[in-house]
């Protein structure tokens, strides 16, 4: 008995669209990522080597002078979540 041919089928391949696929370009975010880690390091650093010297970190206490810098060190890293 003759053996029947084989029908090739096409693989499903879905249309190729722009690499963009609606995702706007945003040239902001990294230098503003690091500008808030830059920023919130250095915060910390001063109030630690000359805060008692500042007289707005003394007024406001050690809690929310750490609050402060690790705030900016905390938005810097929710800026990297968008970072493509």
């Amino acid at each position: 008995m003759p053996k029947s041919r084989v029908r090739r089928k096409r693989d499903f391949t879905p249309e190729q669209r722009a690499a963009s696929y609606g995702i706007k370009e945003r040239r902001w975010i990294a230098p503003v990522m690091l500008g808030c880690f830059l920023i919130g390091l250095v915060y910390l650093v001063v109030f630690y080597l000359a805060g008692h010297n500042i007289p707005v970190m003394q007024d406001i206490g050690s809690f929310w002078n750490v609050a402060i810098g690790f705030g900016f060190i905390l938005a810097g890293f929710a800026l990297s979540t968008q970072w493509r």
